[in-house]
């Protein structure tokens, strides 16, 4: 997999990127979701896991600078800004859930989208890159977007998304109402996107397959960070197996059950 960065037009510049967040409140209106939230997305994939209300979109649409948000948040050192199209041009992209491809265009119009900040020519390149690396798409490149299926969507959104070339690309819940088989192939793509080279920051619903595929993982629940570490580390923590995965403890209720369960968030923070 091979993404474009010619000269002069580099979108985000070059090298893996570093997203760092301090303090982070975000929400709607007057009601805040997050409250002191602080994460990295280093060189890698990240997945962030919580129950739905955690707050996990919320974060991603602050960071995209769709929602106003307070704290600080850096990239590769430098404050990253709130408006939306700087955020674009620092070099991230986000493929936000429910896809929203325009349904009415075909593939390629979609993709071409993704690409409108670059000169004509280097947007035929990357578009081909796109055809080349989503196989699938090549083959469905004049059919309208909203005829596909909801895994060829999921593509076109990725694919879209990466037209700009991003150094870090945000995917929130790409697995979402789709079948196991896509699912894995999803996945399987985002893991091949952060190998090239690009930071990626995945929401995702399916625990144990996203832990399976990432580095490192941070878990929310109402708004707050309770666990966070290596992938491999994560999915074996009382915290996740007790909560998501099914592994219940034999004595949930006990004094020392909750104590245990304090004692793994302590160790895999």
């Amino acid at each position: 997999m091979m993404w474009w960065r010619p000269d002069p037009f580099v979108l985000g510049g070059s090298g893996r990127a570093h997203l760092k967040v301090q303090g982070l409140a975000a929400g709607y209106g007057p009601f805040l979701v997050l409250r002191e939230l602080q994460l990295e997305a280093r060189p890698g994939l990240t997945v962030i896991l919580g129950p739905n209300g955690a707050g996990k979109s919320t974060l991603l649409k602050a960071l995209a600078g769709l929602i106003p948000r307070r704290g600080w948040v850096t990239l590769d050192g430098d404050e990253l800004s709130e408006k939306t199209h700087e955020i674009v041009r620092a070099g991230i992209a986000l493929v936000a859930e429910g896809r929203q491809l325009f349904p009415q265009m075909t593939v390629t119009e979609n993709l071409e989208l993704g690409g409108w900040l670059l000169s004509r020519p280097e947007r035929v390149r990357r578009l081909e890159q796109a055809f080349a690396d989503f196989p699938k798409l090549r083959e469905r490149a004049q059919q309208l977007a909203g005829t596909m299926s909801g895994g060829e969507q999921q593509m076109v959104a990725v694919a879209r998304a990466m037209m700009s070339a991003p150094r870090l690309l945000m995917l929130d819940e790409p697995s979402l109402g789709l079948a196991p088989k896509m699912v894995d192939e999803l996945l399987a793509i985002a893991r091949r996107i952060a190998d090239a080279g690009i930071t990626v920051l995945m929401v995702e619903q399916n625990v144990k397959k996203a832990l399976a595929v990432a580095d490192r993982g941070y878990v929310l629940e109402r708004g707050a960070l309770v666990a966070s570490g290596p992938a491999r580390l994560l999915a074996r923590s009382a915290v996740v197996r007790e909560a998501y995965l099914g592994a219940a403890a034999a004595d949930t209720t006990s004094a020392a059950a909750a104590v245990s369960r304090q004692a793994a968030r302590a160790a895999i923070a």
